[in-house]
């Protein structure tokens, strides 16, 4: 979906002449490659803890800062959202097509991980179904175009789990019990579920990091994406509304919202004065940002401060790898 046109745009609009363009090739270890490689934009790639790994290009500044001070890079952002956006794609994958990502999507800086879990949801209904499949190609190619604009500093599939993880999340949400299991490809209810409970997290995600994104180019393609997840979650909300899941949708809401620290600021389904597709945000119809801690918080499934767990048992790949202490 994403091709060599669109990547070679993104160079050619990062740079205002022919020889920025060259030199911001080179800083990036690219030149001569083409659009193959992309633009690299900053170092988070790999850490001196992967000398065993493909070590990224590391000259150029970092050119974003978060709220405590912490000077970041575009690239650090963007291979954190590939973390994701790997998971997303991942999971969707399955459960529409019964495979995973293709080998070709999935190297980079790091060891690459496995996938444990996974398979082909039965669907029953046409709906449900073509609503999997949209999203697994959007997912898909959400993992093409961020592998393409970062280059050679993109960072691999990190390990996945699709089994316990979702057991331990339906145990947190209460919607099963001790020594039950949960598995979200087992039916489209559950697939359903499952679906909600990233959906969310992607967009606040994305919202979180876009203030940190420098570069115009990047941060539109951030936009775009974040978009593109908005629409999921709407099409997600909706659909467990009208199959009467609301409520086993607000019960993880609630878990989300036990993770990520001590506010009451993520948005189930049903309440008062509230349409079913609400997006988590304000009084102002502005989604709310999570930081990049928060984000760990939820997919590690842990409120303390960690660097693993939950979806990524072995932590994800890159720069930012702890969730927050709460």
């Amino acid at each position: 979906m994403f091709g060599n046109k669109l990547v070679t745009s993104m160079i050619d609009r990062s740079a205002e002449t022919g020889a920025d363009r060259r030199s911001f090739l080179r800083t990036a270890g690219l030149a001569g490659l083409g659009v193959a490689g992309a633009a690299a934009v900053g170092t988070g790639g790999a850490s001196a803890a992967s000398a065993a790994d493909t070590n990224p290009p590391s000259s150029a500044q970092p050119n974003g800062q978060t709220a405590n001070g912490e000077l970041i890079s575009d690239a650090t952002i963007l291979n954190f959202a590939l973390n994701l956006e790997y998971l997303e794609a991942e999971f969707y994958s399955y459960a529409a097509f019964g495979r995973g990502l293709d080998s070709r999507d999935i190297d980079g800086n790091y060891n690459i991980g496995a996938v444990t879990g996974g398979s082909k949801v039965p669907f029953k209904s046409a709906s449900v179904r073509k609503i999997a499949e949209a999203i697994a190609r959007d997912e898909i190619a959400h993992v093409k175009l961020l592998r393409a604009v970062l280059g050679t500093v993109k960072v691999s599939r990190p390990t996945i789990d699709l089994v316990g993880s979702f057991t331990a999340a339906a145990q947190a949400a209460g919607l099963i019990k001790p020594g039950q299991t949960f598995n979200p490809f087992a039916d489209e209810n559950s697939f359903l579920l499952g679906a909600f409970l990233f959906e969310d997290v992607g967009v606040t995600a994305y919202k979180g990091a876009a203030p940190l994104i420098s570069n115009k180019t990047y941060l539109e393609a951030a936009a775009g994406i974040l978009a593109f997840e908005a629409y999921h979650a709407a099409t997600i909300r909706t659909t467990l509304e009208a199959r009467g899941l609301a409520s086993a949708a607000d019960a993880i809401s609630n878990a989300r919202d036990s993770l990520d620290g001590p506010t009451d600021v993520d948005q189930g389904i049903t309440g008062p004065n509230r349409s079913f597709i609400v997006a988590p945000g304000d009084a102002n119809g502005v989604a709310y940002s999570r930081t990049f801690g928060q984000v760990l918080n939820v997919v590690f499934l842990n409120p303390g401060k960690t660097n693993r767990g939950g979806f990524f048992p072995q932590g994800v790949n890159g720069d930012i790898r702890a969730s927050d202490a709460h």
